[in-house]
């Protein structure tokens, strides 16, 4: 019998059964898991963890596997608009009926074992994927990867995009320590793809120590941009006249690179053509990252939540809008470093607007302020009652000619997306 008739429903209770919304550890899950499938049967597997960049490596991914002509599954978290968003086959969000059939499953194996929110989206994604019928699943971390609920799956290939501070207060408070939790994904004999020449050391010495086979960018594999394209190279193999990504900035050539490299490591199991690749890096789709939308003004969204994603964004700003005046509708997670990020983007903002966002974890208006007069920044305006108040206000006072951005959070791109898109 199902404990709900709706997605919506199921959705909402998972949210208060667990008493903390995030959970670190496969204890429960796995348990859980082996219960829902006791043969342990899957697609095969690549896993993506890392700061930034898990979600442009799984859309690369799916972009080349599907131009290759296979059956792809696809696990993403947060969603945008839809939480179906987060389990896609082909490219396609599954229906509600699968995920809620998934759900109840899920809920008759797990018995007196209490599940976080992002424990049953697993669960339901790997079963979903389980049955059907794909070539290849691709599974990105959630948080930090050791411990993470995607961990219960060991991978074929995996993937550590790059390593920055963020979630310290689950994953540690350097570089080096929050490292070894993403490359807690790394198997004995399997391929650990490295995606930052400069990641830290612990990343690599969990390879090492684990036994899986280490390739790390500018090492085993590397990228050489040309005038009007780009190649990429590993040791046994060469792809010329590759189509600049699809997505903007310099970071995406790393996360390429990166996602190619887990691609050639499988080739034996799953041929791709190099006409594959290149299609595939010019369809991939990702919402929410360097979005343009055109109008007067032009609207950029960026879901970039931290220092590292922030720099990215910068340095996207400094190509593309160099000489543009930039206004920001602005919100982030009270948990995130907000003083660093406005410190960072201080002197290319000209208006700062903040948003309300109807989240428990998000910081309030009163709360950004306070940061701001202490970053002595007073070119903000606030007291809005919503976010369609706040962008409002924002678009009618920012130039035709100027740029409006919406960044700090996936919760405040979606805002924008569900209502004016």
């Amino acid at each position: 019998m199902t404990r709900f008739d709706s997605l919506q429903a199921w959705l909402d209770w998972q949210e208060k059964l667990h008493p903390r919304p995030i959970d670190l550890g496969l204890g429960r899950v796995a348990g859980v898991y082996r219960q829902l499938n006791p043969e342990q049967k899957k697609p095969l597997t690549i896993t993506v963890a890392g700061t930034n960049g898990k979600g442009s490596c799984v859309a690369f991914l799916e972009a080349i596997y599907r131009a290759a002509g296979y059956r792809v599954g696809a696990y993403t978290s947060p969603h945008i608009l839809r939480y179906n968003e987060r389990i896609r086959i082909d490219g396609v969000p599954v229906e509600d009926a699968l995920i809620c059939d998934a759900f109840t499953r899920i809920d008759g194996a797990r018995g007196e074992t209490s599940l976080s929110y992002f424990e049953f989206g697993t669960l339901a994604a790997l079963g979903i994927f389980a049955e059907a019928d794909l070539d290849i699943q691709l599974l990105e971390v959630g948080l930090g990867g050791r411990l993470d609920a995607v961990n219960i799956i060991d991978p074929d290939a995996a993937i550590v995009t790059t390593i920055a501070l963020d979630h310290v207060d689950w994953l540690g408070h350097t570089e080096e320590a929050i490292g070894r939790e993403k490359a807690g994904i790394f198997r004995a004999g399997v391929a650990a793809i490295i995606g930052d020449a400069q990641a830290p050391r612990s990343v690599v010495e969990v390879a090492e120590q684990v036994g899986a086979i280490a390739l790390q960018m500018d090492s085993e594999f590397s990228y050489q941009k040309q005038r009007d394209s780009w190649e990429w190279r590993s040791a046994d193999k060469q792809i010329d006249r590759l189509p600049a990504p699809a997505f903007k900035g310099e970071h995406q050539y790393r996360n390429a690179s990166a996602a190619i490299m887990a691609i050639n490591t499988l080739q034996p199991l799953l041929a791709v053509s190099d006409d594959a690749i290149r299609q595939g890096l010019e369809s991939a789709r990702l919402a929410g990252r360097f979005q343009l939308i055109a109008g007067a003004p032009r609207i950029l969204l960026d879901v970039g939540h931290n220092p590292q994603a922030v720099q990215t964004l910068i340095n996207y700003l400094s190509e593309y809008f160099p000489e543009i005046r930039i206004h920001a509708v602005f919100a982030m997670m009270r948990d995130k470093d907000i003083a660093g990020v406005l410190n960072m983007m201080r002197d290319r903002v000209t208006t700062w607007y903040l948003a309300p966002l109807a989240n428990p974890r998000a910081a309030t208006p009163d709360m950004l302020e306070t940061i701001f007069q202490q970053q002595g920044l007073d070119n903000v305006r606030s007291g809005f009652t919503d976010f369609t108040e706040a962008f409002q206000t924002a678009r009618q006072n920012t130039g035709q000619d100027d740029l409006l951005l919406i960044f700090g959070s996936f919760f405040l791109v979606s805002e924008y997306l569900s209502k004016f898109s």
